[in-house]
Order: C-alpha cells, then structure tokens, then sequence
C-alpha cells in the first residue's frame, strides 16, 4: 500500500476518533440545560466529561497536524474555503473550555449559569459548523484549477450542508445522552434513558437522509455497505438504550458515528475535496500529498508516538469509569 493511501487512513481513523470520543462530550454540553434541572445535577453532568473533555480535543490536533504535514494542498485548500466557519469553531471551542475550567471558580449561581450557556453554545456550534464543513467535503466546493476556493460563505450552506449540521448535532446529542445513562445513576441516569429514546427516532431518519444523499452524491458499493452498518447499529444501541443496557448503547452510538465518518472518507477517497466547477479542478490525495520522504518521516514518528496516546487515553478512561452521583 502506498504512503499516501496509508496517510489518507490516518487521518480518516482520526476524525473518527475525534468524533466518537468529543460526540459524547458535545452532546452532553449540548443537553446540559435539558437533562440538568438544578445546580447539582448540572454539575453531575459536567463531572461525566470532566476528566476526558480536554484529551478528547487532542484528537482534532492531531488530525489537523496530520493533515498540515502529510497533506499540505488539502490543509491549505480547507482553510481557505472554510477560514471563517473553522474560525467560529476554534472561538467556540475556545470558550467552551474556558467555561468548563473555570465554572466551578466560583459558587454564585448566576456565574455558573453563565457558564452553562457557553459550555451549551460552545458544544453545538461546533457540532453543527463540523456536519457543515464535511458535507461540504464531500458535495464538493467551487475550486479553480489551482485548487483554490473561488465560491462565496453562501455556497457553504446548502440544503445538504444544513442537513449535514443538524445531523451532526443530533447524532452527538443522542450519542451525550447516552453517555450520561451510562454514567450517571438515579433520577439524571432515568432522565438521559428517556431523553435518548426521544431523541433517537428523529436523529435515526435525520442520519438515513444524510447518508442516503452522500451516497447519491459520491459513493461505491464499499461506502455503502459501511453506512448502512452505521444505520443498523445506531438502531441497535437505541434498542439496547430501551431495554436499559446503556453500556451497550453507547458501544452501538460509537460505532454508528465512527462507521458513518469512515463511509464519508470511503466515499470520497481517492478525493479529498472535489470542484463544483471542473472535475480538472478536483484535489486528489496523491496531488495533496507531501513528498515520499516525508511521509516515510511520519510514519516512523506516529508508529512510536501513537501507541503511547492510545494507551494513556484509556487509562484515563479506566480511571474514571464509575458513575456520578448526584449530590
């Protein structure tokens, strides 16, 4: 396999990674103000994702440094056509992780509740900027023949970019409230039970229309199967969610966010971004990608280094696997 479809795997296990893991967190700030009546409960919620929130975001990082390194023309090409909505999502994220540090500062109600709208606002921003951009991906933006973004902020959100955010958004939320069944007990873990059921019928037909229409637009047979795996098992978790096994559910709503990821990446490989306006103007990877030494460089570093991420991120997880409870 050459280093470059190698790289093209990195980045999508990534993203991946990225989402399955800050999906639960965005989707627990997201609900905060829902599934936490109170201050205590809030706080409950909030300690859920406490000491995981931060290492989660280390995944975007690292996709993103992949990306500069391995792919400098595709780095270069997102940025400039999506400056200002991956602007708003660093701003977001930014004041999201202010507001989860510094929450807790101070015991005045009316401070954490500012607090809690920045963690809320700061969750789904980037939830719904992120289904935008990668349903822009793989739609394809107006790109010249130097794989420059020729097009306007207004060719960034049509109709299939909308619906790519709102299901992102919903995805994540149902993905958080199940998280919190898993994690929490008592009258919040019954809340989030229930409110995952609510929401899980809605964000299933949302996820079937976005995965249909990406399939529709740029998909194969291999794409395909994977998105209806990630259907199948999204459903399974919301049956196992009913019968209250949410360790189950949860593993179903990781699987289901991390199999639809991969079916966009399957869909667009061997692209990396395609042109609205010559297909002569479409990105490929082997176009994007640095040269064969320095591939060869990156491979070596993340062999040694991955590994050790991987571990120290699940024990981070082992350690704080018990239930919150309320109090």
């Amino acid at each position: 396999m050459e280093l470059t479809t190698v790289w093209f795997l990195v980045i999508a296990g990534l993203w991946t990674g990225y989402f399955v893991l800050e999906g639960f967190d965005f989707g627990v700030g997201a609900l905060l103000r829902v599934i936490g009546r109170d201050e205590p409960e809030r706080r409950a919620a909030i300690t859920t994702i406490g000491p995981v929130w931060d290492g989660n975001e280390v995944w975007l990082v690292m996709a993103g440094a992949a990306t500069f390194a391995a792919f400098p023309d595709w780095y270069a090409t997102l940025f400039s056509g999506f400056y200002l909505p991956l602007f708003a999502i660093l701003v977001a994220l930014i004041l999201r992780g202010v507001a989860l540090e510094y929450r807790g500062k101070r015991a005045d109600l009316e401070w954490r509740g500012r607090m809690d709208t920045l963690i809320t606002i700061g969750s789904v921003v980037p939830a719904l900027l992120w289904g935008i951009i990668f349903a822009n991906v793989v739609r394809g933006v107006p790109l010249d023949g130097s794989h420059e973004f020729v097009g306007s902020l207004g060719d960034l959100f049509g109709p299939f970019a909308l619906l790519g955010g709102v299901t992102f958004v919903a995805v994540f939320a149902t993905h958080g409230a199940i998280f919190l069944a898993l994690r929490t007990d008592g009258v919040l873990r019954e809340r989030a039970n229930r409110l995952a059921r609510r929401l899980g019928l809605v964000t299933a037909l949302l996820a079937v229309a976005f995965l249909w229409w990406a399939q529709a637009l740029r998909g194969d047979t291999g794409s395909a199967v994977v998105a209806v795996a990630a259907a199948v098992t999204f459903v399974g978790g919301l049956v196992a969610n009913r019968f209250g096994r949410e360790g189950w559910a949860f593993t179903g709503t990781a699987v289901a966010t991390g199999l639809t990821v991969v079916s966009l990446f399957a869909a667009l490989f061997p692209v990396v971004i395609p042109s609205t306006l010559d297909p002569q103007s479409t990105l490929t990877a082997v176009e994007a990608a640095s040269t064969a030494y320095t591939l060869k460089i990156l491979t070596i570093i993340a062999a040694i280094f991955t590994p050790l991420v991987l571990l120290y991120q699940g024990w981070t997880y082992w350690v704080f696997r018990k239930r919150v409870v309320v109090a």
